[in-house]
């Protein structure tokens, strides 16, 4: 009967470790757009691994890839606050320094809604910080949940 306190006190650890690391996951991936919303570009590129990739798919299932740097230029050049994607966080997995990331999203240009989809994330934990190494979206504008 001794041994219970044991194991309720070494469970809830784990599970306070999972916690913090999916809230350090969350925090990388919601630091892009932060970053995405005020046009910072320095915050946009501390978002990503060296040697990310960034691919969307398109309407007729072909996969299109962006440069990380094209993709930061161009939203450095956006008026500050004309981009806003509203993510919700569906699913993390967390295996040692490899992190999945699901989120359902809507984006909106200067208040105006664009479109919809899901973003699919990869995240590797490198220096004891976790960065986005791969994103691949979907983008729609009809079933949104608006």
């Amino acid at each position: 009967m001794r041994i219970w306190p044991f194991i309720l006190i070494f469970t809830s650890s784990i599970l306070y470790a999972q916690k913090s690391e999916e809230d350090a996951v969350k925090k990388a991936v919601n630091q892009l757009f932060n970053g995405m919303k005020t046009s910072d570009s320095i915050l946009i590129k501390k978002s990503f691994h060296k040697n990310a990739v960034l691919q969307t798919i398109t309407k007729t299932s072909e996969v299109k890839s962006e440069s990380i740097k094209d993709f930061v230029l161009s939203i450095s050049k956006a008026e500050k606050g004309s981009l806003d994607e509203r993510i919700t966080f569906s699913n993390i997995l967390i295996d040692e320094n490899l992190a999945s990331v699901w989120t359902l999203y809507e984006f909106y240009y200067k208040g105006q809604f664009s479109h919809c989809g899901v973003n699919s994330f990869q995240l590797v934990k490198s220096n004891n910080e976790w960065k986005i190494q791969y994103i691949i979206d979907t983008r729609r504008k009809d079933n949104c949940k608006k």
